[in-house]
């Protein structure tokens, strides 16, 4: 890869995916340990390893927080050997409770995009509305109602309401979203953690869900966007600011309209490659699985220039010393 490509080679598509694997092995020793923190550093010190192998000067733009709060893969950091500057927006382990807990849908995330073009969100909380592809554009709106957009979404699919699924992650904060919905008769998917996942579940006829509302962390927000640029979608998003804190986060990452509504566009508007691998088996990707001295993964990679998506089950070598460690 070389500063004259103006777009990301299409080789590095399969490397971002080796790079979700290292994380996800790694992380996978520590399932069911009871230990979150290990787990998810675990996962950042592969990531980091595996993204300084890659031919590119990389920017983490969402990454593990600020660099006082984070040794490694904090917000400005560095990586790669050298070429063409790029964005990188990542989540080491999404679903550090789930992995501890040996519970489904831990993945490891990671997006990037051409320099300059992935949204440079604070770490804070964001209001986030998503649907899949193939409908009018504005058929879903952040500033409506959750009633508004399930009625949209269903005369645009040409349903009743009680046809749709609305896919919330389980929290008290949604309750007023869930009772909306099942005032509509529609039926409500409740996920305990993971809403990249769950936004991305919307994009897939088989999953069954149509919509996807509630609130999450900003960063998975940016991801989730990656990731619907690269196969079709509508996402629309606010941050949401509890403090002065958070509001100079904001400030520091240059963002000065604190009431703005994110379009798709806004938060990955270049040429973008997303890549996840399961660390626990999940409704997306299967888990790491340790076979005497092989261990087998399941991987997804997509390119928005191309559409393309690979789903990669790949079978390695394990290393001794993480055999050495599963065997604990």
């Amino acid at each position: 890869m070389t500063q004259k490509n103006p777009y990301l080679d299409r080789i590095l598509t399969i490397e971002l995916g080796r790079c979700t694997e290292a994380a996800a092995v790694a992380a996978s020793l520590m399932i069911g340990r009871g230990d979150k923190e290990g787990a998810d550093q675990a996962a950042v010190t592969a990531l980091r390893d595996a993204l300084n192998r890659l031919d590119i000067d990389g920017t983490i733009v969402i990454g593990e927080g600020e660099r006082d709060e984070a040794p490694m893969l904090y917000i400005g950091e560095k990586v790669g050997r050298g070429g063409a500057p790029v964005d990188i927006a990542l989540d080491p382990l999404e679903g550090t409770t789930l992995t501890a807990k040996a519970m489904s849908n831990a993945l490891t995330v990671v997006a990037m995009a051409t320099g300059g073009t992935l949204l440079h969100s604070p770490d804070v909380y964001m209001d986030k509305i998503a649907c899949g592809p193939g409908y009018p554009d504005g058929v879903i709106d952040l500033d409506a109602s959750v009633e508004d957009n399930i009625q949209s979404l269903a005369r645009a699919k040409g349903v009743p309401t009680s046809d749709l699924t609305l896919c919330v992650l389980d929290r008290e904060r949604h309750e007023k979203i869930i009772a909306a919905a099942r005032k509509l008769d529609t039926r409500v998917f409740l996920i305990p953690d993971g809403d990249v996942a769950g936004v991305f579940h919307t994009t897939q006829p088989e999953m069954g869900i149509d919509l996807y509302i509630g609130q999450g962390g900003a960063p998975e927000g940016v991801l989730a966007a990656a990731a619907l640029r690269c196969v079709g979608g509508q996402m629309q998003s606010r941050l949401i600011f509890r403090n002065d804190d958070e509001r100079g986060r904001a400030e520091k990452a240059g963002i000065t309209d604190l009431d703005r509504k994110y379009g798709l566009m806004d938060m990955a508007s270049g040429d973008v490659m997303f890549a996840a691998t399961g660390v626990t088996d999940g409704s997306l990707l299967k888990g790491v699985r340790w076979q005497g001295h092989k261990v087998r993964t399941h991987t997804i990679v997509m390119r928005s220039k191309s559409g393309t998506i690979r789903h990669i089950e790949a079978e390695s070598n394990a290393d001794p010393a993480a055999l050495k460690a599963n065997k604990r």
